[in-house]
């Protein structure tokens, strides 16, 4: 289990601030993760990767010469931010274009991809790739769905490789695609891992057996067997990654590099004498082995298990893979020392002046005020609920989640009411706040929400019905084009959208607020509970979808949570002729 930590919520600020202490050799700290400390050529491409905190060495332990140039570092399991990501790129930036690469996840890609476009409206050229080499976590006829583990580390090392080289962002993007196209990976565990301050692991393997499959953010496994021993586990790990070898490869003289990676806590002695019969069985199999890997390249807090990466080089990729390297974690070669960089940066940004208002909209902004706080409270109570439904068939993490983004969201909108702001000031400042601090896709999903209802409400006057229920279609319509879900497919949509529906439809047959929040707060109750009958088709309880059946979705759960709450105040904060309840002349 972990063991040290202050407060839980602060264990990843606090773990790379002590990162960046011990490293000043290799990074320096930015907003939203850390860069090289060291000066790049300029042109130079920028290779910037993240994720969530917890799998050390990815992602911070990997930037420096000859690898990363930057690392954008989301909080325990949850994807940076938008913002994040945003901010290490523009302090990465050598002003040859900037490629992001990140696992194969919903929170990374939704905010990865929004970081892109904000850098390409910069007028920064900027190019992205999502790693998908775990064979286990989608078929074959569906590659493009597969999670990012430990083959992370091929594609940011050769992304990295071409950019040392002098290689524009195009042939940087062409060289990562190719050894995403050539990298495979299959992992085992032994145990579950456990988020600081909870009391048990995210799920549990059965006294005598192993999970297969499983995934780097305490996802359970998506099979289970009796544990084989050292040999038969190698047996089992090279036979499924020989079914997959990329097109065109043939066995007898092919070259791979073999990456045994330890999840957290199977000692070395134990994957050395996995990685003796994986060398035996790669050899017989006629198979050139280069430069192998035994150790720890992407973990999982304390999990106990290893994954087995094979990534199959051409001639091109070989020389590239060749590259000397020198992080706070991983070296290979020797690197020319580089000029220290200006250490000078900044964390924190001013809080821009608020825009005007009148003395209407400041009467909605302490509803709105009063709704964020309750948001928060709510996720309180609940957290640990939250917590449970979410380890069933995901990474356990959404109760935090949700509670770190709803709580900055109340701090953030309290000092934008304190400074006069008016109703869509306060909750766009708690909108940014909420996607800044949850991160992954809950903290990128609720920002839009609140970020759409923002917009409606103004900064002058009072918004009618019309416009509370305009913004809330708005937020769900967001949604499903931003995370890309539809309904049935066990996410938040299939409660937003019914809510949505609901709420406008009763404003249009002329029903008061109040009452049309209620109703659709019902509808949203009985189609959250509804999800437990679904079959989940987006996000990482996908693969695990025979885990979640009978099982509410936590997303949809939070939300139905959410909405019933703000009815509560709504009804002691809006008396039937006031601000929210009357419409515009």
């Amino acid at each position: 289990m972990t063991r040290l930590w202050n407060d839980p919520a602060d264990f990843a600020d606090e773990m790379i601030e002590g990162f960046v202490a011990a490293n000043e050799r290799y990074v320096r700290r930015v907003t939203g993760g850390v860069v090289r400390s060291t000066v790049s050529p300029a042109g130079q491409v920028a290779v910037v990767v993240g994720g969530g905190s917890g799998h050390y060495p990815a992602f911070g332990g990997l930037v420096g010469q000859g690898l990363a140039h930057g690392a954008a570092m989301g909080n325990l399991f949850a994807s940076p931010s938008t913002q994040q990501v945003y901010s290490v790129a523009k302090a990465a930036d050598n002003g040859g274009g900037v490629f992001l690469s990140y696992g194969n996840y919903a929170g990374d890609v939704l905010n990865f991809d929004a970081a892109q476009e904000r850098l390409q409206a910069d007028g920064i050229r900027c190019e992205s790739l999502a790693v998908t080499d775990d064979i286990f976590s989608a078929g074959r006829e569906e590659r493009h769905k597969r999670r990012g583990i430990t083959g992370d580390l091929t594609v940011f090392r050769i992304a990295a490789a071409a950019a040392e080289a002098g290689s524009d962002l195009t042939e940087v993007t062409r060289v990562a695609t190719l050894a995403n196209g050539r990298t495979r990976s299959f992992g085992v565990a032994f145990s579950g891992c456990t988020l600081p301050g909870a009391d048990h692991a995210l799920f549990s393997v059965p006294e005598g057996r192993m999970a297969v499959g499983l995934g780097i953010h305490g996802e359970p496994g998506i099979d289970e067997t009796d544990i084989p021993t050292a040999d038969e586990l190698a047996e089992l790990l090279v036979a499924r990654l020989l079914e997959e070898v990329p097109a065109g490869i043939e066995l007898p003289g092919a070259r791979v590099v073999p990456i045994l990676n330890g999840l957290g806590s199977l000692k070395y002695e134990e994957m050395f004498i996995v990685y003796r019969r994986i060398a035996q069985l790669l050899t017989e199999a006629g198979v050139d082995i280069v430069d192998p890997h035994v150790g720890e390249y992407c973990t999982s807090f304390d999990m106990a298990g290893t994954s087995l990466t094979l990534f199959w080089l051409n001639d091109e990729l070989e020389s590239l893979w060749d590259t000397p390297v020198d992080t706070p974690a991983y070296r290979r070669g020797s690197v020319a020392p580089a000029e220290r960089a200006d250490a000078t940066t900044s964390s924190t940004t001013a809080l821009a002046d608020v825009a005007p208002t009148d003395a209407a909209s400041r009467e909605v902004a302490a509803t709105v005020q009063a709704v964020l706080t309750t948001i928060a409270e709510t996720v309180d109570l609940n957290v640990e609920e939250l917590g449970r439904l979410d380890s069933i068939a995901g990474d356990g993490d959404h109760g935090i989640g949700m509670q770190r983004g709803s709580h900055a969201a109340a701090t953030a909108g309290a000092t934008a009411f304190s400074a006069g702001a008016g109703a869509e000031t306060v909750l766009a400042r708690a909108a940014d706040a909420w996607a800044d601090r949850a991160g992954g896709t809950s903290g990128a999903l609720w920002g839009l929400i609140l970020a759409q209802v923002a917009v409606r409400l103004g900064d002058e006057g009072r918004p009618s019905r019309e416009a509370v229920a305009a913004g809330v279609s708005a937020a769900a319509e967001s949604v499903m084009a931003y995370g890309k879900a539809e309904l049935g497919d066990k996410t938040m949509v299939d409660v937003l959208v019914p809510f949505a529906e609901t709420l406008s439809r009763q404003v249009d047959d002329g029903a008061a607020l109040i009452a049309a929040w209620s109703e659709a707060a019902a509808v949203a109750t009985a189609k959250a509970t509804a999800t437990a009958d679904l079959m989940p088709r987006m996000g990482r309880a996908r693969a695990h979808g025979k885990n979640s059946v009978g099982t509410p979705d936590p997303g949809a759960h939070s939300l139905a949570l959410i909405v019933n709450a703000i009815s509560t105040v709504l009804s002691a904060a809006v008396p039937a002729d006031s601000a929210l309840e009357r419409t515009h002349s």
